[in-house]
């Protein structure tokens, strides 16, 4: 399994894959795309899933980065989950709005100034040991009740609840309500399981509201 998801923006493209060859070097397996995204993948769902079972995210903190998009994305998505996310600086920045709240709290490790192997060596050790105490076992899940998995809803409802999701959480929607669908026992279900990948409790109210509409009976 792979345990370290990188996070990184284009432009530090060649510091993020150094980074990958200094920590498998090491042992530590590594997921960074578009390296381990499988041929002809939905990209949006295997970064999903690879974030999901990553124990943590090392993300390539910059000036690039600090204004991404998908860094912001990926991070909000690693919060959610309870990954650890650990911020190396490559350069002297301080995170956007967007990103403070998700950062403010986290351990941070500097990459400057030049050379960065002592900075890799560093980083290094402590992954060595964060890794080595065993994870938290979640609970396991109930098993689903009879019928579970017969979800079925027009394309126009499946695209209602998909632009209400993604208005919140981007493309990644489309991946996590086809994942919900299969294992939800009705309507209610689904949209208490999407309504759970939103971080605040005024989101998730405000995301059934919208999706009301879509109920039987409504």
């Amino acid at each position: 399994m792979r345990e370290v998801f990188i996070s990184y923006s284009q432009p530090d493209r060649d510091s993020a894959f150094e980074l990958v060859s200094r920590l498998e070097a090491q042992g530590m397996e590594c997921w960074i795309a578009p390296r381990d995204v499988a041929p002809s993948a939905d990209w949006a769902a295997e970064i999903i899933d690879a974030i999901s079972r990553a124990r943590v995210m090392i993300l390539i903190f910059s000036a690039s980065s600090n204004d991404s998009p998908q860094v912001r994305r990926e991070v909000e998505r690693a919060a959610h989950k309870q990954v650890s996310i650990l911020p190396f600086r490559i350069e002297n920045v301080l995170p956007s709005k967007s990103l403070e709240y998700f950062l403010s709290a986290q351990h941070w490790m500097d990459a400057f100034p030049p050379p960065r192997e002592p900075h890799y060596a560093r980083l290094c050790a402590y992954l060595k040991t964060r890794l080595a105490t065993p994870p938290v076992q979640p609970p396991e899940a109930s098993s689903n009740p009879a019928g579970a998995g017969k979800v079925t809803l027009g394309d126009p409802q499946m695209q209602h609840i998909e632009r209400q999701l993604a208005g919140y959480i981007g493309p990644v929607a489309k991946h996590l309500i086809k994942t919900a669908a299969m294992r939800a026992s009705g309507i209610d279900d689904l949209l208490a399981r999407l309504a759970s990948e939103l971080d605040s409790e005024n989101e998730r109210r405000d995301f059934l509201q919208r999706c009301r509409s879509i109920r039987p009976n409504s």
